[in-house]
């Protein structure tokens, strides 16, 4: 297992996730499919030094914040890795945000050049004119495939007539590299500030070290690049073992999945609970050929035992569900593969250990990735002993520096040297296991005692007309009581009676939903999760 001593000193991501493959002579290999085609580790770094010298042009220089707002793809991640190459710090966005969103992530960023493309331009344009940020002008947004106005800059054009010669910047393992950012799901998101050692870390500890990744492997994303959980699993750390990954610019949806597992026969697909269950539940899902996979991962939220058991007998595809988090940089607790060998693979170095499959316990996350120590502790920060419930404590130098701009808030999360306390509720076994038991903010008092929704959650899940839902609480009398929101599967004829009746029968009796409503869908944030704020309102 690689340590940070172990990192050294002068480290550039670009160098070592991209350069390194067409040094060694795989060239030639496949890093990324679109719907464009094929594109080469050298056809790549050829694209990644020819923006690198186009963001240099643009004034861009070491330490300077490079804001991606773009569809997937791979100019996307040229530019990503590009930034990286010049010493640049990274931060990307979603590409389906109103006006008043990128105004902030500008203002907030203080990015010296904002990429955007087609779909995002003409929102950051009026961001621009509405005076957000202090260097965003106009000269320097760089635009990908659409045409640009006055004092913009086409991507494609620079792009063509930059020089395929660039010298990665001399970057340190400790200088900051990547800004990941909060869902935003208890306030305005926040960059988690990352030095450049972070995804080498991550790489080595939970890529190989528990998804044993290998260059045979070809990485089909569900969620977009903009999201670290996606954007490192499949254009980061399969380059780091010279695999490849998938990118697309559409959304998704259950069809374009389909279709795409379909045409590039991916072996991993990085999933979320939300697109697995309209998978399953999904006309073409009896007919779907998923053989080529061997693991789908989850992540992002919590994924109910109930679907896991539907997935696999839909599919016969394993699960390998984790929780990462942008302030630990990615996955820090996670089962294992079913089918791991048991032996070292031939292409990876002999002296790194591979952790080997554990037994998986219905509902449990697993156990700690390589790297990481975890403990569940009480509010002060008091570990816990094993089946009492209480908040999660990560330490492992992934770990992000701070919160940029934010030094309360960063005091109060980073508590320790490379720890972080999170807001999530877990209870550990004592195998070592870890069950995630909900968000300490969601938790309800109900009738005097506290309630995980997730609980209520997993329990309608059983229901076979059930496809999703979401407990929230509202106030009727003075009281605090929990509300279901259902999405049912088409076609089903639930009553909320009958869901009534589960609750009570496999749950304590003041946990049951006084209050039913069936719904067409979910509420979710930019990065899929449920957003329950919104619920709330309803």
């Amino acid at each position: 297992m690689l340590r940070l001593e172990d990192v050294p000193h002068r480290f550039n991501i670009a160098s070592y996730f991209v350069d390194r493959a067409v040094d060694a002579g795989q060239g030639d290999r496949p890093a990324l499919h679109t719907d464009a085609g094929t594109t080469t580790y050298a056809q790549l770094a050829r694209l990644v030094n020819r923006v690198g010298n186009v963001l240099l042009e643009l004034g861009v220089r070491p330490a300077d914040r490079v804001l991606l707002a773009m569809s997937d793809g791979v100019e996307f991640v040229a530019t990503w890795y590009a930034a990286q190459k010049i010493g640049a710090v990274t931060a990307e966005v979603y590409t389906y945000l109103p006006t008043k969103d990128y105004a902030y992530f500008l203002s907030y960023t203080g990015a010296k050049v904002v990429v955007v493309d087609a779909v995002t331009v003409d929102a950051v344009r009026d961001a621009v004119a509405a005076g957000a940020g202090t260097d965003q002008e106009a000269a320097r947004l760089l635009v990908v495939g659409a045409e640009p106005r006055a004092g913009e800059h086409s991507f494609a054009a620079l792009a063509t007539a930059a020089s395929d010669e660039l010298e990665a910047a001399a970057t340190g393992r400790d200088d900051v590299a990547i800004w990941k950012f909060t869902t935003g799901s208890t306030g305005a998101p926040k960059a988690c500030v990352h030095p450049a050692h972070s995804p080498l870390l991550s790489f080595d500890w939970y890529a190989r070290g528990v998804l044993d990744l290998s260059s045979d492997d070809v990485v089909l994303p569900v969620p977009k690049l903009f999201f670290g959980y996606a954007r490192d699993l499949a254009a980061l750390f399969p380059f780091g073992v010279g695999g490849a990954g998938i990118a697309f610019a559409e959304r998704s949806t259950p069809e374009r999945i389909f279709e795409l597992i379909g045409r590039h026969r991916p072996t991993i697909l990085v999933n979320v609970p939300t697109m697995m269950a309209a998978m399953v539940a999904h006309p073409s899902a009896a007919s779907a050929d998923l053989s080529c996979l061997r693991l789908c991962t989850s992540a992002g939220e919590a994924l109910p035992p109930e679907l896991a058991r539907r997935w696999h007998e839909a599919f016969g595809v394993d699960v390998v569900d984790g929780i990462g988090s942008s302030e630990a940089y990615h996955i820090y607790i996670s089962n294992r593969p079913a089918n791991r060998p048991t032996d070292q693979p031939t292409d990876q170095p002999t002296d790194r250990p591979v952790d080997q499959p554990a037994e998986r316990k219905p509902g449990s996350l697993g156990q700690v990735v390589p790297g990481y120590t975890a403990r569940v502790v009480s509010s002060d920060g008091t570990p816990l002993p094993d089946g009492d419930i209480g908040l999660l404590e990560i330490t492992g130098d992934t770990v992000a520096l701070e919160y940029f701009a934010a030094p309360e808030k960063s005091a109060a999360t980073f508590v320790g040297d490379r720890t972080v306390r999170s807001g999530d509720l877990f209870v550990r076994d004592a195998g070592g296991d870890f069950y995630y038991r909900g968000r300490a903010d969601d938790l309800l008092k109900v009738g005097g005692v506290w309630v995980a929704p997730s609980e209520i959650e997993h329990c309608l899940l059983a229901h076979p007309d059930v496809l999703e839902c979401a407990v929230v609480g509202y106030s009727s009398g003075g009281l605090t009581l929990p509300r279901a929101f259902v999405v049912p599967r088409a076609g089903a004829a639930v009553a909320a009676a009958d869901l009534q009746q589960l609750a009570r029968t496999h749950l304590s009796p003041h946990k049951y939903p006084r209050d039913v409503r069936f719904v067409a869908a979910l509420p979710r944030t930019a990065n899929g999760k449920l957003d329950r704020r919104a619920l709330r309102n309803q």
